[in-house]
Order: C-alpha cells, then structure tokens, then sequence
C-alpha cells in the first residue's frame, strides 16, 4: 500500500480577475497559505500557464516548477476539461461549445476539432517537460443527445458512435504514451465516457490502450445513483487521478436524476463543500490506499451555496485529515513467529 499525496486544489474554478486570483504567482501563495501543498492547472487559461510553450519549452517548465516549489507547492497535473470536450461535439451542441473555443474556429467544426487535437497533444508534452505522470480531460460526445432514448437508437449507432470516438482519441492517446504520461477521463455526465459500462466500451475501442485511464470524482456518480465504492473495487487498476468533490442527492416527489432544468441550488442532484454533501470520504480514502493509489487528492470545489474562498478555507485540513498513512506492518505482527516448516506441518497435522 502507498500513501495518497495531498492536499492539493484544482485552480480552474478559482481563477478570477480579482486579487489573489488573477495571477499564477498570486493564487499559488494564496493556496500555499491555506496549507496546499499541490495545485491542478487549466490549460485553457492563460493567466496560469502558456500551453504551448510549456510543450516546446523545457526551460520554461523548469522555470515555472522553480517558482512554485519556492513556496512549497508542487504541479499535481495540467486539465484539458474545455479542450477535450471539444475532440468530439455533436452538432446539436455546436452554438454552445463554440464558447470554449478561440475565434479562430469558431462556426468550423472541422477546425475547431484539429485545434483540440492540437492542444491535447501540446498536453501531453507539456506535460513531460514538467515531470507529471498524469493528466485530466473529457471525452466528449457524440451520442449524448440518445442518452435516454426517444425516439429508440437506430440499431447499430452506440457501436459506430463509440467506433468514431475511438478513432478520434486513438492518436492523441498514443501521443500521451510517447510522453509516458496516463490520460485522465473524468466520468461525467454531458460525456460519452460517462460511467463504467461506457468507459469498458470505449477501452475496448481503442484497444485496451495502456494511457486510457479515469479521473475519479465520486460527486458525478451520487448525481447518477451509481455505487461510487464499488467503482473503485471495478476500475482501481485504471485509476490515475482523484477529484475529491462532494455532492448531496434529495430526490422528492417533484424532481429527480434529470433536474427539472432548475438552476444548481434548486436541483435533487447538486454539488457541496466538502463535508456538507452526502459522499463518503471515508471509505473512499480507505478503498483507494487499499489497492494502492498514490496519486494527488485534489479539491474540485463546486458548491450552490458556499462561498468558494471559505470552501477552499475548509478543504485543506478536510483532505488531510482524511489521508491515511499506509502501514508497513500488520497489526498482529508482535504475536507472530519467525517461518518455521516443521511447526506449520504439525498445526496442519501433515
């Protein structure tokens, strides 16, 4: 057994263009002074790294892990969540999705598609040139409209959809084995790769690529009604990054799983603080150093009702109480005996 790394905090969802937020230098002090010891990086935002120089530059990598480990914090992984969405877009979900790319390609979907290809594979690099071993993205979606389906699903279009996602993903995760660097899904509604059956159908796809592996985060699968602990006895092997990410499920007799398109707070499905929502970090920690993780514990805070500056406040020391030391010993050891073969064939009678 290992012992999981942390706390760390993914960034993206506390980049603002206010102080301390508005600057890699300011927010990684910021976290620091929290007691972070690692932060997650959106590739997609300038403020905090420059993709593409990241991948042709070494030097740069080096220079921008110097300033970091200055205030002791460490990169845990570089996110391509907007990038990665956009490898596979359904044209039902052009408009909307256009938002996440530059304007160079927007309302080209072809070109939009070789742009996010592009910028998974500058992640890849980048990726190496800073150290990491692992990095987080979406699927994206080509049959997401189907999800539930009515009119019923012509025969044979899951398997030719998930075909086309694998053909789109083949190349770039081949990209990801050159750096040796695990590329990260996380398992998320709104993607094909959206739970276990999904993401075994993919695999199988791309051939049971050795990079193709998951990002856990048990808040989607409460949202899903999906047995988040079991999911890690099924995947732990596949099991490369970890959001640690609470979330509440109160269904009532008006709304359920689909939300009634209510905003967050007003959902039966919404995401918490960590500690305020349902998610059993407990069992989660115990299972994942069980099997032998020993990756990041990263914070995604995303919550309808808690300010984030005091749900930042709160994760640090909740992640690390929850990290548990993984023993070198067993418990029992003190009453045990040195091997002895003559012994053991006189207890069994042999």
């Amino acid at each position: 057994m290992k012992t999981i790394k942390g706390p760390a905090i993914f960034l993206a969802q506390f980049l603002d263009n206010t102080e301390p937020f508005n600057s890699l230098d300011s927010i990684t002090s910021w976290v620091a002074d929290l007691g972070y010891k690692g932060v997650q990086i959106p590739t997609w935002d300038a403020r905090a790294i420059d993709l593409q120089l990241a991948a042709e530059s070494k030097t740069y990598c080096d220079e921008l892990k110097g300033k970091l480990a200055d205030k002791g914090i460490q990169i845990t992984e570089l996110s391509t969540h907007l990038q990665g969405q956009l490898v596979a877009v359904n044209p039902a979900y052009d408009v909307m999705f256009d938002g996440f790319a530059p304007d160079a390609v927007k309302g080209n979907p072809k070109a939009r598609t070789e742009w996010a290809v592009q910028q998974l594979k500058w992640a890849a690099k980048a990726s190496q040139n800073l150290g990491l071993n692992a990095h987080a993205t979406f699927s994206g979606a080509l049959m997401w409209h189907t999800v539930y389906p009515w009119p019923q699903r012509p025969a044979g279009l899951v398997e030719q959809g998930f075909t086309e996602l694998g053909n789109r993903w083949l190349p770039i995760l081949d990209a990801f084995e050159d750096a040796g660097v695990d590329l990260c899904y996380e398992i998320h509604p709104g993607e094909d790769l959206h739970d276990g059956v999904t993401f075994e159908m993919f695999l199988e796809k791309v051939g049971g690529h050795k990079r193709a592996n998951l990002l856990y985060d048990p808040s989607h699968f409460v949202l899903q009604c999906l047995d988040y602990l079991q999911y890690i006895d099924f995947y732990h092997e596949r099991i490369k990054m970890f959001h640690v990410k609470d979330a509440e499920f109160n269904a009532t007799g008006k709304q359920g799983v689909y939300g009634g398109y209510q905003s967050w707070v007003n959902r039966a499905g919404r995401f918490r603080s960590l500690g305020d929502g349902q998610v059993d970090f407990g069992s989660i920690f115990s299972k994942l150093t069980q099997y032998g993780y020993d990756g990041w514990a990263v914070l995604e805070w995303e919550c309808a009702i808690k300010d984030p500056v005091q749900g930042a406040t709160e994760g640090a020391p909740f992640i690390d109480s929850h990290i548990i030391q993984a023993t070198s010993k067993v418990f029992d050891d003190f009453a045990g005996g040195g091997a002895d073969i003559e012994l053991n064939k006189k207890i069994l009678g042999i």
